[in-house]
């Protein structure tokens, strides 16, 4: 573990003239770290792009890689469903027009939850976690959950289990009334208020007839097991 620090130190500090990591680099730290990510390659010219897509398989995703271009999809950085060699190869053409141009991603497709998963130094509160959805669900949704670091296993599983607690309820078509109690940042002390008056240590917390029945989790093996009705129903 201690190379994989030393090698992830050594990428860090390498990104420093540009201001943050680029792709392929990010991925290599994600590896590092222990998590699974698709196969890729930094291709830097169209015949390397070609005989990789070839050995993964099409279709592939292609993106492009400039240290001067952080949001690729705001200048059209970024291809999916490329099924052949010629697509590719045209698309490789027209990123090269892109500023700062230092190559393209060749990356296979994937399935699953897009999720966006952050780190900020606050000065208030130190190192900083976020967990959302990913994409556009971001900014639709505002589905996200920030704890302070270091995190325990326990804070992952109540940061997953707090993105789903709103979906749940409008998915089984149950009505409920959301009280947001604001930012982690912003709002801290009556958050922090409410916990200790609730004694329940995260957020969300759900009420049913004003008794706190806990969490995300718990509200779902409630909606499961058909408990969540009959306390609705009842009194």
């Amino acid at each position: 573990m201690n190379d994989s620090l030393d090698e992830m130190y050594r990428i860090i500090d390498a990104a420093r003239p540009d201001g943050w990591v680029l792709e392929p680099e990010a991925k290599r730290l994600f590896r590092l770290a222990g998590f699974d990510v698709p196969r890729f390659m930094l291709a830097r010219t169209p015949e390397e792009a070609v005989h990789f897509a070839h050995e993964i398989g099409y279709p592939v995703v292609a993106k492009v890689v400039s240290p001067r271009i952080l949001h690729k999809t705001d200048v059209g950085g970024v291809a999916v469903g490329i099924a052949d060699a010629g697509r590719l190869e045209e698309v490789f053409r027209r990123f090269q027009g892109k500023e700062g141009f230092v190559g393209m991603i060749v990356e296979e497709i994937v399935s699953g939850v897009e999720l966006i998963l952050g780190a900020k130094i606050d000065l208030q509160f130190g190192p900083m976690i976020l967990l959302g959805m990913g994409g556009t669900g971001v900014e639709i949704y505002q589905d996200v959950a920030l704890r302070m670091a270091p995190l325990s296993g326990k804070d992952v599983h109540a940061m997953i289990a707090g993105l789903k607690a709103r979906r749940l309820l409008e998915k089984k078509g149950l009505a409920y009334k959301y009280i947001g109690h604001g930012s982690y940042l912003r709002g801290w002390r009556r958050r922090n208020a409410l916990k200790m008056w609730t004694g329940w240590p995260t957020f969300p917390m759900v009420f049913v007839k004003g008794v706190l029945v806990g969490g995300a989790s718990e509200l779902e093996k409630l909606i499961a097991s058909g408990e969540i009705r009959r306390m609705l129903a009842s009194g």
